[in-house]
């Protein structure tokens, strides 16, 4: 009988304690009263006891190629951002950062915004680890992270090739974020939705260092200190940023202004221990002190601004990293541009609103020769600023550009800069940028404001070129830059993939939809419009009318790629590029003085093709200069290359199912080979901000297949063996329906359902990191596709 009391009683302890370690209540217990407070932990310690999991060996490796691919940056589901200790510590929010508010928000940026766990709690955004007593039990009932793991061991994916109803995809789906006392109600509503969601689980060996790693309190040691040799390069390059004059202060200022976004590696150390070069109120020698201002150049509030160097300490994300390398060569070209040229700056420019987001008026007394060159040098850094930036995120921002164009450079000419100096001096209110406001509340009376600044811009532009260039220059190829015989960011593709895109070197991919040149004024304001001007945090207003005044810089690099063509020609591609455009809108397109002055370029033209002959004359003299690395010339097997370039040829009504972006792994005798598959969509025009899809002319589509990694968001992943690469292609080119398509990717494709998916990723990522170290960063696999 004792026996039987007594097992009873265990019984129904072990019930009680089961209830209310599967509830975040019983009957008014909360997770306060069965674990006490919750506060931020201070997780770092000096050691890790015997037999402890070691974060930075054995957590951080599994996190970056099973979490951060997609919980790495702005668009993190929940902003639960997982590349590093502080992202994991700071935990999630409910609160989007793209979003259509009326309102601007507070900024949320890692590193920037708060300095501490507790700092993001006032921030709103709550915990994924247990901050309540670190026990065991706790840490495993009281962590998101570890109750949303737990729930996807408890319910795998479903054994099914595509995923039914129970999930949710796409990146604008609502967003459910639990909180440590919602998580049982989520689970109850979305049993299927354990991490990593819709893809696989972890394997057995990665879930129990995660979970023990967590039950032990998600301790860690703290980072390596950075070494000696990295600390001597810091101070050079601090030294050179922080000069005391005049001079030094305002060039330092531009640079900065152009290059907060850059991951900065120095070129005789490792290339992927990266820095940020930020503002900060302390001077160097002391403890960086950032100035978290919303934009680069809002005013710091303190008297003196240094530029220092601090290490970006999180996992390098393909869809944000653009490397910028700074060497010894570096600091020589800098100091020929800036310091050598012979010009003298006697006083700073201020803060004020009013001309804070107008480069032509802050940095005046720097020659344009010089801020051009700078930015050619690395043109394709540059034109990725807006591309990788945070305005990279979604259609709208996107649907300004097609989706294949080339980028070409007016070639410097310090006489014409100089006489184009004045100009732009001259007339710099109407070069005014739609980004020095946070909010904009009546983006169509704004609209109105700027489109009317735009038309003055173009008349006296107009007026400019009849009677300053008119007589001087000679409308041939001589006017483009061929990256002085040597720099191979002379010619740029640009690749549209819907709501994302990729700047890559060189002229590929076929035909373009359109051509752009770009002069100084062009790429200046594209970056202070869309780059260092554009606010990820700002409202609808903002946002909207950044796209809408993109359009202007748009047309006119366009319209100075049209100006070599001959008169006839140039009407007739302008009216391609822009079928059934708003008449309102066709008069932004042309200069009409100067091209009536100009009526032909001087460049004798011999067929009844002149830009045929165009695009041939631009890569004969870029030819020197112009990048392969994407081109299949040099692969050996000359079969499977022809096989492969049948892919550019295929009709465009023949491929309608075919996604924006897909990855090929190529199992050959050489190894693995990395391809990407592109799809070009073709459009009436783009000048519509919604209803792109009325735009669509699909049987002009066409598919560009390229070596490597190409874009950072893969659509689809496909696997063959060199010998079916003839059988693929002929699949790929009858996918018009969807019923192909789906026998397409039973036949090649590695869905994300597929059990072995985390092994090919990995296959995917190490082919990636080996063949392109530099340009390599974790892929972002929220637009995996789900057929």
């Amino acid at each position: 009988m004792f026996r039987f009391k007594r097992g009873f009683k265990a019984l129904l302890t072990g019930l009680f304690i089961l209830f209310v370690s599967g509830c975040a209540t019983f009957g008014g217990m909360k997770l306060y009263d069965l674990y006490g407070p919750s506060e931020p932990r201070n997780r770092e310690v000096s050691t890790l006891p015997v037999g402890h999991v070691d974060y930075w060996r054995d957590v951080s490796p599994i996190l970056e190629n099973r979490c951060v691919v997609c919980h790495g940056c702005y668009d993190a589901p929940c902003q639960l951002k997982l590349g590093s200790i502080e992202g994991i510590d700071r935990g999630a929010t409910s609160e989007l950062v793209y979003a259509n508010r009326i309102f601007e928000a507070d900024p949320t940026r890692l590193f920037i915004d708060a300095q501490s766990t507790a700092g993001w709690r006032d921030k709103s955004f709550h915990p994924v680890l247990n901050e309540h007593n670190q026990t065991p039990e706790a840490n495993r009932r009281a962590g998101v992270m570890y109750q949303l793991l737990q729930l996807k061991t408890r319910n795998p994916l479903p054994q099914q090739a595509v995923l039914g109803e129970a999930f949710e995809f796409g990146i604008d789906r609502e967003l459910t974020c639990p909180k440590e006392d919602e998580v049982d109600r989520f689970a109850e509503k979305h049993p299927l939705w354990g991490m990593p969601y819709a893809l696989p689980g972890l394997n057995p060996q990665e879930q129990n260092t995660l979970e023990a790693w967590l039950e032990q309190g998600a301790t860690h040691t703290a980072r390596q200190a950075l070494p000696v040799e990295y600390h001597e390069a810091v101070a050079q390059w601090e030294q050179f940023l922080n000069q005391d004059s005049l001079k030094g202060r305002l060039v330092s200022r531009y640079l900065y202004e152009h290059l907060f976004l850059a991951n900065l590696y120095f070129d005789a150390l490792d290339h992927r221990r990266v820095f940020k070069l930020v503002r900060s109120s302390t001077p160097p020698g002391q403890p960086i002190d950032v100035i978290p201002s919303r934009r680069p150049y809002d005013d710091p509030g303190v008297e003196r601004v240094y530029y220092r160097l601090r290490e970006y300490n999180a996992a390098i994300v393909a869809k944000t990293h653009m490397p910028y390398a700074l060497s010894a060569a570096r600091r020589q070209r800098w100091q020929q541009l800036f310091f050598d040229a012979d010009y003298v700056v006697d006083k700073l420019p201020g803060y004020d609103p009013e001309f804070v987001a107008n480069p032509f008026v802050q940095f005046f007394q720097i020659p344009v020769t010089s801020r051009y060159q700078f930015m050619l040098d690395e043109a394709q850094y540059t034109v990725m600023g807006f591309i990788k930036g945070p305005v990279c995120r979604g259609q709208v921002a996107l649907n300004v550009i097609n989706d294949h164009f080339w980028v070409l450079f007016v070639k410097p000419d310090e006489t014409q800069n100089t006489i184009f100096t004045d100009f732009i001096r001259e007339n710099y209110a109407t070069l005014e940028i739609p980004t020095e406001k946070g909010s904009i509340f009546r983006p169509l009376s704004a609209w109105r404001k700027y489109s009317k600044k735009q038309r003055e811009f173009l008349s006296k532009r107009d007026e400019y070129l009849v009677t300053q260039v008119s007589q001087r220059v000679k409308l041939n190829t001589d006017l483009i830059w061929d990256g002085d015989g040597t720099n191979d960011n002379a010619a740029l593709t640009v690749f549209r993939h819907f709501d994302s895109a990729t700047v890559e070197k060189g002229l590929i991919g076929g035909e373009p939809d359109t051509t752009w040149i770009m002069g100084y004024s062009d790429i200046e304001r594209i970056h202070y419009l869309l780059v260092a001007g554009y606010d990820v945090y700002g409202n609808l207003g903002h946002q909207l009318l950044s796209r809408l005044y993109m359009d202007f810089l748009r047309m006119e690099s366009e319209a100075n790629y049209l100006l070599l063509l001959p008169q006839e020609t140039r009407k007739a591609l302008r009216a391609k590029w822009y079928r059934g455009a708003d008449e309102e809108l066709m008069q932004y397109l042309q200069s009409p003085e100067f091209e009536a002055a100009h009526r032909n370029p001087d460049i004798a033209f011999t067929s009844d093709d002149p830009e045929r002959e165009l695009r041939a004359l631009i890569h004969k003299k870029l030819a020197p200069v112009l990048s392969h690395k994407r081109d299949l010339s040099e692969l050996q097997d000359t079969k499977l290359k022809q096989s492969l370039l049948k892919l550019n040829d295929l009709p465009g009504l023949d491929i309608l199912q075919m996604p924006e972006s897909a990855n090929i792994l190529i199992e050959t005798d050489q190894g693995d080979q990395f391809f990407t598959l592109l799809k070009n969509k073709a459009h009436l025009n783009m000048t519509s901000m919604f209803g792109e899809q009325d735009n669509r002319v699909p049987e002009e589509d066409n598919l560009v297949i390229l070596r490597g990694f190409v874009g950072s968001y893969p659509n689809v992943f496909f696997k063959l063996k060199q010998q079916d690469a003839e059988e693929f292609v002929n699949a790929v080119a009858h996918t018009a329906n969807a019923q192909d398509y789906k026998a397409l990717l039973d036949q090649f494709g590695v869905r994300r359902t597929d059990p072995l998916f985390w092994t090919y990723s990995d296959r995917v990522h190490e082919g990636y990191r080996q063949s392109e170290p530099d340009d390599y960063g974790l892929l972002d696999y929220n637009r995996i596709e789900n057929r």
